[in-house]
């Protein structure tokens, strides 16, 4: 029997930074902007672009209308706001998709939006509802073990637990607020011992020092980082070294 393990690796993309293109190559899925939290459609169709260059996963990454804040500020809207607010950026992407002849694989809410929706079982009920409406073949990220992945699961969507590369966890298994300043890991060295501690142990180093169980899907980068395409670079070979399969979840 193979003992090979097979990882998605994805890149939150296409929110105007130079280094997309040379990410593209270490990555098996990408999120890309919708135009909300950050990108426009100039953005959206290259990045598209690049993903089939590439052959990498198309997903949406659906965040809130907040560009002088990156999205990265809770907002508190109604369950017909959020329902919108996400199927809104579907179509945006998929109509760029579509005019580039291929479709979208995934979907992962942005920020604030994930955050919010990782501890909120509500919250979560509605971002699932709209994606099931939009399209139920799609494939649904998430924080591992959060409403995020119980509630899309509940309602039939084949969800995608994700963990992070390039942050930090806390005991109830919850991301470092990025108010907190050991909220980041900026060290390539660190980043991939945790990736590999994730997929070889299904384990996790919180900040407080304890160890807590994960169930990685798909590993997260992001675009943003000062430190990206290294962290890419690094972690791809890394997986590499390892024999741990680098692949898009399948629809």
């Amino acid at each position: 029997m193979s003992l090979t393990k097979t990882i998605d690796l994805n890149c939150d993309i296409g929110e105007g930074m130079l280094t997309d293109a040379n990410i593209m190559p270490f990555i098996s899925s990408a999120n890309i902007a919708c135009g909300y939290h950050a990108g426009d459609d100039d953005t959206m169709r290259h990045t598209i672009d690049l993903c089939l260059q590439y052959n990498v996963a198309i997903g949406a990454h659906p965040g809130f209308r907040d560009k002088e804040n990156f999205g990265r500020l809770n907002q508190q809207l109604s369950d017909q706001e959020l329902h919108d607010l996400v199927s809104e950026q579907l179509y945006i992407l998929q109509g760029f998709c579509k005019e580039a002849g291929t479709n979208l694989h995934h979907v992962k809410p942005h920020g604030a939006l994930y955050n919010m929706a990782a501890k909120n079982q509500h919250m979560s009920i509605i971002l699932a509802k709209a994606v099931s409406e939009f399209d139920s073949s799609l494939l649904y990220y998430g924080l591992s073990n959060s409403f995020m992945i119980t509630e899309a699961k509940q309602i039939g969507l084949k969800t995608v637990n994700e963990v992070f590369a390039d942050r930090t966890y806390q005991v109830d298994g919850s991301l470092t607020p990025r108010t907190e300043k050991n909220a980041l890991i900026e060290d390539t060295e660190i980043a991939s011992a945790q990736v590999l501690q994730m997929i070889q142990t299904n384990t996790v180093k919180t900040v407080q020092g304890k160890e807590i169980s994960l169930q990685p899907q798909t590993i997260c980068l992001h675009g943003d980082g000062v430190h990206a395409v290294d962290f890419a670079s690094v972690i791809h070979q890394t997986l590499k070294n390892n024999s741990i399969h680098i692949q898009a979840p399948v629809k």
